[in-house]
């Protein structure tokens, strides 16, 4: 069947991916940083950005065109603000510690931002506003990617999903996370559906002449993805405006490729020979309730909040309103009891960097 999954153990699938990273010379505790990435993505229902992704990063790596032992630089810094070299480093190790850096300088001066160049993929989005609402801190995250979406209006591929992510503390009620594409979907989902050999629903691609398509190969082959809202009617133009604005921020202000220049992150996706700057960039994001009002007063009123969202009157015969953050929470708890559901051709891909690198398979 071409939806079969099989599951795996989330703590082999953590060590297997650890071990592949630490093969190329990343250190353990890097590698294992990089792996825990990788595997919340995997333990809350992400799975374009888990293990599925890893392969990639293998290839990356293999190729040279990654630095497994990089040295951050701070290249300008302002008090609360910074920009960072990731040294071309691997996105999942940069990543986490420039957001480390943010949540610092926002405990010293109430926020932090932390711009990042000369980086790569830094997994999903999500990730990283969680590392802040754990010291009870507003986190936000941005990343640009390589060049997958047309602007609104347009058929050809200038920026990436360029993802944006934010968490919230709370109280009583489970954490409140925002993570989505500036694209009307993640590239990967297109991939998961390929691999499934599934349709996609019409309004998320366009093929390599500019007309909507439901075919994953037919946007992979020189197509698009749309921006988020797809169309006119679905206000297309706002999510054209996310797209540019996590382009600006990751990008042109930390001095890494923007647009169309962006550094793909597939091995054999062929590369800009004009560069505007340094590998792709980030931004990183955080604030100190604290700095705004009593952070105990702010927890209830969110409380409040989700409680009031949540006993919206929903759709006739539809499912009950949600939070954001909660298919992800529900998604950990049954997967961390059943185990991570791979598909078959990732299952093969993870077998492979097995075989090759010499190492137990998960």
């Amino acid at each position: 069947m071409s939806g079969e999954r099989i599951r795996f153990d989330p703590e082999a699938l953590r060590s297997f991916t650890s071990r592949a990273f630490s093969h190329f010379g990343i250190p353990e505790q890097d590698a294992s940083l990089a792996a825990d990435v990788l595997a919340y993505s995997d333990e809350h229902g992400i799975d374009s950005h888990g293990v599925a992704r890893l392969k990639t990063y293998v290839d990356l790596l293999e190729a040279g065109r990654i630095n497994p032992r990089p040295k951050l630089k701070i290249v300008r810094e302002k008090h609360a603000v910074a920009t960072v070299d990731g040294d071309n480093g691997l996105g999942l190790v940069v990543g986490p510690k420039c957001m480390e850096m943010a949540i610092e300088k926002a405990r010293l001066h109430g926020q932090g931002s932390v711009s990042v160049c000369h980086t790569n993929h830094y997994g999903a989005a999500g990730y990283y506003p969680l590392m802040a609402v754990r010291q009870d801190l507003i986190g936000m995250s941005m990343t640009n990617t390589s060049k997958g979406v047309a602007p609104f209006n347009g058929i050809e591929k200038m920026l990436g999903t360029n993802p944006l992510a934010m968490g919230f503390p709370t109280g009583d009620e489970p954490t409140v996370l925002m993570d989505f594409a500036s694209s009307t979907v993640a590239y990967g989902k297109v991939e998961i559906a390929w691999r499934a050999g599934e349709n996609v629903p019409l309004g998320w691609c366009l093929d390599e002449q500019g007309r909507p398509t439901t075919e994953p190969e037919r946007m992979m082959q020189g197509g698009a993805l749309l921006p988020l809202g797809s169309t006119k009617e679905g206000s297309g133009h706002k999510g054209y405006c996310i797209g540019g604005i996590v382009d600006i921020m990751t990008a042109v202000l930390s001095g890494a490729n923007w647009g169309p220049f962006a550094i793909p992150f597939a091995i054999d996706s062929p590369q800009s020979e004009k560069q505007v700057g340094k590998g792709i960039g980030h931004f990183f994001g955080a604030w100190d309730v604290e700095g705004f009002r009593d952070l105990a007063a702010f927890k209830s009123d969110l409380d409040a909040w989700i409680q009031t969202m949540r006993t919206t009157r929903h759709l006739p015969g539809g499912p009950e309103v949600q939070i954001p953050g909660d298919p992800e929470w529900a998604a950990y708890r049954i997967r961390m009891k059943e185990g991570i559901p791979l598909q078959v051709a990732v299952v093969r891909d993870l077998e492979r960097i097995a075989a090759v690198l010499g190492i137990p398979a998960p």
